[in-house]
């Protein structure tokens, strides 16, 4: 058979540094046995593929569209235009065909030449942290091929990455280098110049006529000049915030203050030096507005005198639109106002089942400098809760869950119950309160249901902890399951690992110092006695010992031991809301001493009845991180007065030496007061920042002046968690002293029987996941103890500063370090606190 072989060079090749994925039109076409003028027919009788190592043969010949069996015209362009598919892709550094024909048969192969794969991606010039979060941002992988594109995006986000962090003049370079291990393979590294940082030097705005050029700067609260003024605040530069932000705060701060048309004419921002910029922005504040007319239309539930008393707006004021929005209830945070206590009209609707409830403001301008607001509303049906659907919970009981919901089947939609509801569902600990998020979804015209996707996180905590009191280090290890169900205890299929899902609590505790201090508790919480109402029920036992002795005396009889129980019922409160708690329990004990001559006497028994009445208040979002809300409560604890029943009017003062101590303290009459409020603030839009501010007090009093407790005192200093308790003692923290540092001991060891103390905190998350939660703050407190109440002083406190970390991670439970500087001389040194170190130790499974 007459053959006829030709060869055939489709050579396609990209200038290195082009970047361009095109077809290079600079091929070579040799064609020595054909007639250009006169193209023939050909058969493709076979394709194969060759110098590929990655990529299957068969991809490669469907994505260049060349087919087995097909007729082609040679000499032609189909051929080229197949390659120039190929070429497109970026994922080849050489594309050529080569074409031999017998008779009217063709054979082609395609012959590749891959680019190299990256095996390493590699960040230098930066920090660890910053390294990771480049990385991250790159969303680069391993073993891929290495195009232009990858790396010129690449080198456009590290420097938006270095932008955003003030280091505006940036380099990236790109360096690689073959992988020795593997062929065909590069390491790509990304050398990173920050340069100097760069700070606002200047800001100037012109065509303010009436607004302070200060003003209108002081509104861009994160683009800020480095001066005297702003020291404490950031000069950063970051251009995103720039323009997403701080020029629209510049133009509502105006039109806030009447000037509804205000506008920038334009805005340029230049480099001073290398490590100083300057933006000039001008601006047109317009004609100043003021309210004339408003009116409501479509108002039938509320009148138009209510709806008017509710925005406070009156003819005449000057025109604002972000605070009549506020007020209507329109682009504000509903969770925000609602825990605010902020009642705006949107709020006044949605409360009372108008789901669909729409208000629009419509502007006309009048007058010339006069606005009228007509504001038309569409009411809307009132919604039922046609169903709740819960999931997500696989370890707590679906009834734990539904008993706390206050929003139920059959009842208006409430807005504000929904929100209530989302705070207790929080605070049960037992999900991940930054994924509850309601899904509300109408199923027609005046039913909707509300779905909660539930994230489980755990609760279980297993504490090990060590704290410095009374000269000795106390060690404590203590469990508390948070989610039992003793109705299951002798189901033996429930023990994984215990009978769980009913939301009891059970903790038990025990803490030692070796021989010379032992103590166990345990305690048991039903939060709902009974099922049906929130009513807790509490029991608790504990017991501790401790003697003198020593590890060269262990045989020592000298004995201080505490027993003692306690019995408490709650119940939760429908009004003033249903945050509200009161609570009543009444306990003994009994401190029984033996040869014990470090108390008022050597033998005997002190007893102690008390009842104790609390009335509590806790709106707190959560209980790891709370943002938002408070938590203050009032307990009253009080003892039988023995001495007024004494109906033969004993003399207990100590000038009458017939009466022994242990007569005089058989049974232990006081009554104590505690108070606490704290207060949580969110300070940013994206209420990450958090303000907290404290107050504390406590007071132990008395019936019979001569019959004073010598139980239930205070004792401040220190981080408060000594993890030793004895005759009864409260122990209050106050970082930068050292533990007890500001006790007064008086006579007999009797210790402080009055205290107060304040505290203020700023909070800021680093991590915020269900397996963990880790915060920074910064603190300022200040507390006193007094020996009396005449002493009492709520301005004589001993001041402290510090910083600290707070983790709570599922091996170790809450975990923090903080330090402490006490500016305040301690009475029993005469020196100042000083530098503390406080810290305490947990662990969560």
């Amino acid at each position: 058979m007459n053959k006829i072989k030709a060869l055939l060079f489709l050579v396609f090749s990209m200038a290195a540094l082009s970047g361009a994925a095109q077809f290079n039109d600079t091929s070579q076409v040799v064609l020595p046995s054909l007639d250009y003028s006169n193209p023939r027919k050909y058969n493709i009788k076979d394709i194969k593929v060759t110098g590929v190592k990655y990529i299957s043969p068969e991809l490669i010949i469907n994505a260049s569209g060349l087919r087995r069996g097909d007729s082609v015209y040679l000499p032609s362009d189909y051929i080229s235009n197949a390659l120039q598919l190929l070429w497109s892709q970026r994922y080849y550094s050489n594309v050529r065909a080569i074409v031999t024909l017998e008779g009217d048969d063709a054979f082609l192969e395609i012959a590749l030449k891959e680019r190299p794969r990256v095996s390493v991606w590699n960040v230098e010039g930066v920090g660890t942290g910053d390294k990771t979060e480049i990385l991250k941002r790159l969303k680069l992988r391993e073993r891929t091929e290495l195009s232009d594109y990858a790396l010129k995006n690449s080198v456009d986000i590290i420097k938006r990455y270095c932008a955003e962090k003030g280091f505006l003049n940036a380099q990236v370079d790109i360096r690689q280098q073959n992988d020795s291990l593997l062929d065909n393979f590069v390491i790509v590294t990304f050398d990173v110049d920050k340069k100097s940082r760069v700070k606002i030097g200047r800001v100037r705005v012109t065509g303010n006529d009436n607004i302070p050029e200060k003003k209108l700067k002081t509104a861009m609260k994160k683009t800020r000049e480095r001066s005297l003024i702003n020291i404490f605040k950031s000069a950063k530069f970051d251009r995103n915030e720039y323009e997403n932000n701080s020029k629209h705060e510049l133009i509502d701060y105006m039109q806030g203050r009447g000037f509804r048309d205000a506008r920038i004419l334009s805005d340029s921002i230049y480099a001073i030096n290398d490590k100083r910029i300057g933006i000039d922005i001008n601006v047109d504040e317009g004609q100043k507005y003021y309210y004339r007319n408003i009116s409501w239309v479509g108002n039938t539930k509320y009148s138009n005198e209510y709806l008017d008393q509710l925005l406070g707006i009156k003819k005449g004021d000057v025109y604002d639109k972000k605070t009549m929005e506020s007020r209507l209830g329109l682009g504000v945070d509903g969770t925000k106002a609602l825990m605010s206590g902020i009642v705006t009209v949107s709020s006044l609707y949605q409360n009372d089942g108008h789901l669909t409830y729409m208000l629009e403001p419509v502007e006309t301008v009048v007058a010339g400098d006069s606005i009228d607001i007509e504001l038309r509303m569409v009411e809307g049906k009132q919604f039922t809760v046609n169903d709740v659907i819960i999931s997500g919970n696989n370890r707590t009981n679906d009834r734990v869950v539904r008993r706390e919901l206050y929003v139920r089947p059959g009842e208006l939609y409430d807005q504000s119950m929904l929100i209530n509801t989302l705070n207790v569902i929080g605070s049960l600990n037992h999900f991940n309160p930054e994924a509850i998020v309601p899904d509300i979804q109408p199923v027609s015209d005046e039913l909707v249901d509300i779905r909660f996707d539930l994230e489980e996180q755990a609760s279980d905590e297993f504490e090990v902890s060590g704290g410095w009191g009374s000269g000795m280090f106390v060690a404590s290890v203590g469990v508390s399951f948070n989610n039992v169900s003793m109705r299951k205890f002798f189901d033996r299929h429930a023990w994984r690992p215990y009978p769980s899902g009913d939301n009891q609590q059970l903790k038990i505790n025990v803490q030692s110092n070796g021989i010379y201090y032992q103590a166990v508790s345990f305690s048991f919480v039903e939060p709902w006695l009974g099922g049906k109402k929130p009513n807790p029920f509490s029991v608790s036992v504990y017991y501790s010992s401790e003697s003198d002795a020593t590890y060269f005396n262990r045989h020592s009889k000298a004995r201080f031991r505490t027993i003692g129980a306690s019995i408490g019922l709650g119940k939760r409160l429908a009004w003033p809301d249903p945050y509200f708690q009161v609570m009543g329990s009444i306990s003994y004990q009994a401190y029984k001493m033996r040869d014990w001559s470090y108390f008022l006497f050597r033998n005997g028994i002190a007893n102690t009845i008390s009842l104790t009445g609390t009335l509590s208040r806790n709106s707190m979002d959560q209980i790891i991180y709370p943002r938002r809300g408070s938590e203050i409560y009032v307990k009253l604890a009080l003892t039988p007065p023995y001495s007024l029943f004494d109906k033969h009017k004993k003399d207990y003062s100590e000038s009458n030496t017939s009466m022994s101590d242990q007569e005089r303290y058989r049974w232990i009459e006081y009554y104590k007061i505690n108070s606490m409020a704290r207060f949580f603030v969110p300070m940013l839009k994206n209420n990450k920042l958090v303000f907290m501010a404290k107050a504390e007090f406590g007071y132990l009093g008395h019936y019979n002046p001569n019959k004073l407790s010598p139980f239930e005192g205070f004792s401040m200093g220190g981080d408060g968690v000594t993890g030793y308790n004895l005759y009864g003692v409260e122990t209050i923290g106050l970082r930068g002293y050292d533990e007890n540092a500001l006790t007064p001991y008086v006579n007999n060891g009797i210790q402080s029987k009055v205290y107060a103390k304040y505290t203020a905190e700023l909070r800021y998350p680093i991590v915020l996941q269900p397996s963990s939660t880790v915060y920074g703050l910064i603190f300022a407190e200040a507390g006193n103890a007094f020996d009396r109440w005449r002493d009492f002083n709520p301005f004589d406190m001993k001041r402290s500063v510090g910083v600290g970390l707070r983790l709570n991670l599922p091996m170790i439970g809450m975990f923090g370090v903080e330090w402490g500087y006490g500016f305040d001389r301690v009475p029993s040194t005469n020196k100042r606190g000083g530098s503390q170190i406080h810290f305490s130790l947990g662990q969560t499974f």
